[in-house]
């Protein structure tokens, strides 16, 4: 299998000699020297040339290569190099064949060949540890004489190690939702009347049917007085509960409709006839298999979800067929509690909103937001300027009027992201598709301390089309790599 290196050539070495008669290091050279990283572990290289280094016949160095953490709170011993002068060779020689000492485990003897070309060849490894990235080699010798006394210490200073460094990620800039050429707008409601037994005519005084029309008015009231809006249509629809037959409820549901579409034009008699539109549905069947649904109280409720699920399309038998099943007291739930609903006229108000300017949508920002389109709140969260308290509410009640938008959520996350709120950026992206929004997720993850996550979302953005989110994935690979996360 192919290893990914990191591969990095140790600087030039340069002699710091500290406390040493005779300065050792200044004349070692280091060269060919690598450090690697792969399958964690840290694979230090380097030829040692013994060229120049001037030993005494009795003298022995000790080389000791450290990695050492960028702060020096940590360090690494490697495998010491044992470099000896022709008399402490064989002082050393004489008292292993003694067995006065043992050889050191991991340790290299070499006897240097005075006045002559030397060159060792060095590789050891040991366990990597994030502490060692950014940190730095030292090589440390420790020179002793003929009474195996010492002569000096010295350290030579070896260059940085595993250099790192946080990736950039590249992101879009933020969006600008697309303009409403017209901002149309709709009010839906439903206006559930009281009516005597088989007749449609409305009675504003019969029962509670004064609020319920006094409701339809405000809701007409608010929209003609406003002078931001124009209604453009009226839509009204009939329903009927399922009691009685189709053919029955059908003209049923078509006469309340349309009694109920002539009383509210005779209030509203300034909204032209065009404007008007009436139709009616008949029986409300599915909202009726909705309300049993929700009945879970009710102890005949599973008797005619059981009955609806073997109707076969025959609505007038299967209705017959529960009225049959239930005692008198929980089919006069049905028909007060469960059928009740289902009477009733829906309208729809539509209407369209003129432009407001910078100053005005600030205002109705705070009042109407749902007058205003997407474009006009995110001017209005841009006045105050990004990094502000108020940017954030503007798009927060953005969000809650259009929770759809992909530019507003984008725009609210990115600023999440810059003010260092990466788990509310999370938050906002986590149901996103776009590649622009996967691409900005992955920074918040990355910049919330989760790598993998950061690594999957920029794939997913690349996989979206985003142009630059290979790059940003190759870059948190990277730093898995080198960080052994």
């Amino acid at each position: 299998m192919k290893k990914n290196m990191l591969l990095l050539a140790w600087l030039m070495a340069a002699g710091m000699p500290v406390l040493a008669q005779n300065a050792y290091l200044e004349n070692l050279k280091l060269e060919n020297r690598t450090v690697e990283k792969a399958d964690g572990k840290v694979r230090v290289q380097a030829d040692i040339c013994l060229d120049g280094v001037d030993l005494k016949r009795q003298q022995s160095l000790r080389l000791v290569p450290v990695l050492v953490s960028a702060d020096g709170t940590q360090e690494a011993l490697l495998p010491a190099v044992v470099v000896e002068g022709r008399v402490r060779g064989k002082v050393t020689d004489r008292q292993l064949a003694l067995g006065e000492r043992t050889e050191e485990a991991g340790v290299t003897r070499v006897r240097r060949t005075q006045g002559e070309p030397q060159t060792l060849h060095y590789a050891a490894e040991v366990p990597f540890s994030r502490w060692m990235v950014n940190g730095r080699l030292e090589v440390r010798g420790y020179v002793t004489g003929c009474a195996a006394c010492s002569e000096g210490d010295e350290v030579m200073a070896a260059g940085s190690i595993l250099p790192y460094s946080e990736p950039t990620f590249t992101m879009a800039p933020a969006m600008q939702p697309a303009e409403e050429e017209v901002k149309r707008r709709a009010e839906n409601k439903s206006a559930r009347l009281e009516y005597r037994r088989d007749s449609y005519a409305v009675l504003p005084e019969y029962r509670t049917n004064r609020a319920e029309l006094d409701s339809v008015q405000r809701s007409f009231a608010l929209l003609k007085d406003n002078p931001n809006l124009t209604v453009t249509a009226i839509y009204i629809t009939g329903y009927a509960s399922p009691e009685g037959s189709m053919a029955y409820n059908e003209k049923l549901s078509q006469r309340r409709a349309q009694t109920f579409a002539d009383y509210v034009q005779k209030h509203n008699k300034d909204l032209p006839k065009d404007l008007w539109h009436v139709s009616w549905k008949g029986e409300d069947w599915d909202g009726f298999v909705v309300q049993v649904e929700q009945a879970e109280g009710w102890p005949a409720r599973a008797k005619v979800q059981e009955a609806i699920a073997q109707c076969n399309d025959n609505i007038d038998a299967c209705e017959w067929k529960i009225r049959q099943q239930l005692s008198a007291d929980d089919y006069r739930y049905l028909i007060d509690e469960l059928y009740a609903p289902l009477r009733r006229n829906d309208y729809r108000i539509e209407y369209t909103v003129r432009n407001f300017t910078p100053e005005e949508a600030r205002q109705m920002l705070e009042v109407r937001p749902d007058l205003l389109s997407a474009a006009e709140m995110q001017r209005v969260a841009d006045s105050y300027g990004r990094n502000t308290d108020a940017y954030r509410k503007a798009l927060d009640t953005a969000l809650r009027t259009y929770p759809d938008n992909v530019a507003l959520r984008y725009n609210a996350a990115q600023a999440a992201v810059e003010a260092g709120r990466y788990a509310e950026a999370i938050a906002l992206l986590k149901d996103t598709q776009d590649g622009a929004s996967l691409n900005l997720l992955g920074v918040a993850h990355y910049k919330n301390g989760d790598k993998r996550q950061a690594e999957q979302a920029f794939r997913r953005a690349a996989a979206a089309g985003y142009p630059d989110a290979e790059q940003n994935a190759e870059g948190v690979r990277l730093a898995l790599e080198m960080l052994g996360e």
